[in-house]
């Protein structure tokens, strides 16, 4: 009951700050489209109308069709669906394997720190998007690879925050007293270390959301991410380059979609981070 109260009261700070409360609004307004705007525009993101191919935006098309006469706002809700569930997938699985990595490197220190740690700095090594690359180049381009690729480019930060956390939670009192009542180190990783570290974690995470779904973007526009028929935004600013003296609509409002869906992660991250800081 207690954990449903905090919840709550955070939601509602969150939302009485103007910065979370916007990214919050937009971060909403993004999963409702994605859920329900598919159903309620009358075309398909892959129904194609050759009478009405370069369609400028109009009463019938609201955002204009493409070179096949696809409704663009259909392909751009069904994209929304694309890049949350990459977005989702790609840094739970961060998480599930980087604060794993970090709880133990950070409270076991010496060898174990030191190998687990150096795993992650040779992920760190490589730019994101190049190591992105190469994996969904060695792996085939298809939605399943992309989540990995983003997944594995997104571990060695949360294990490097789950890290920190730990070695400073480690030192405190009340985990050298468990420790000295003879509580097992899975006992005190799981109820004294992981409950006090997940803030940062989390925070992290959400800023990770809109990273990963630029990385989606970036693979489907070079051709290593999601394949067509499969629409995505990162797909859709590549057939629009094609097109982007006659047709510049094609490429405004996929684009307008990634803008607004990262303005809207990062600032709803950026007031977590402001609410869960001990220090404030």
């Amino acid at each position: 009951m207690s954990s449903v109260f905090v919840s709550h009261s955070l939601v509602r700070r969150l939302a009485e700050d103007s910065r979370s409360g916007l990214g919050m609004s937009l971060v909403a307004l993004l999963v409702v489209s994605a859920i329900f705007g598919p159903m309620l525009v009358p075309y398909g993101p892959d129904a194609a109308d050759f009478m009405a191919t370069l369609a400028p935006p109009s009463s019938s098309h609201w955002l204009g069709t493409d070179d096949l006469g696809r409704d663009v706002l259909s392909r751009i809700l069904a994209g929304a669906r694309v890049s949350l569930l990459v977005g989702f997938l790609s840094v739970g699985g961060a998480v599930l394997i980087g604060l794993p990595i970090g709880l133990a490197a950070g409270y076991f220190g010496k060898k174990t720190d030191a190998v687990l740690m150096r795993c992650m700095d040779v992920l760190l090594a490589f730019p994101g998007i190049l190591l992105a690359l190469g994996i969904t180049a060695a792996l085939g381009a298809s939605l399943p690879n992309t989540i990995v690729a983003i997944a594995v480019i997104n571990t060695p930060t949360i294990a490097r925050v789950a890290r920190a956390q730990t070695m400073l939670i480690s030192s405190l009192d009340y985990v050298k007293a468990n420790r000295a009542l003879g509580f097992g180190h899975t006992t005190i990783m799981l109820r004294s270390i992981l409950p006090n570290a997940m803030s940062p974690v989390l925070v992290q995470a959400s800023l990770l959301l809109a990273s990963s779904i630029i990385t989606e973007s970036y693979l489907s526009f070079l051709g290593l991410g999601v394949q067509p028929p499969t629409p995505t935004w990162g797909t859709m600013l590549r057939d629009a380059v094609s097109f982007i003296d006659q047709a510049d609509w094609l490429a405004w409002f996929p684009g307008a979609a990634i803008f607004l869906t990262v303005l809207g992660f990062n600032l709803f991250g950026d007031g977590l981070r402001d609410r869960l800081d001990p220090r404030d």
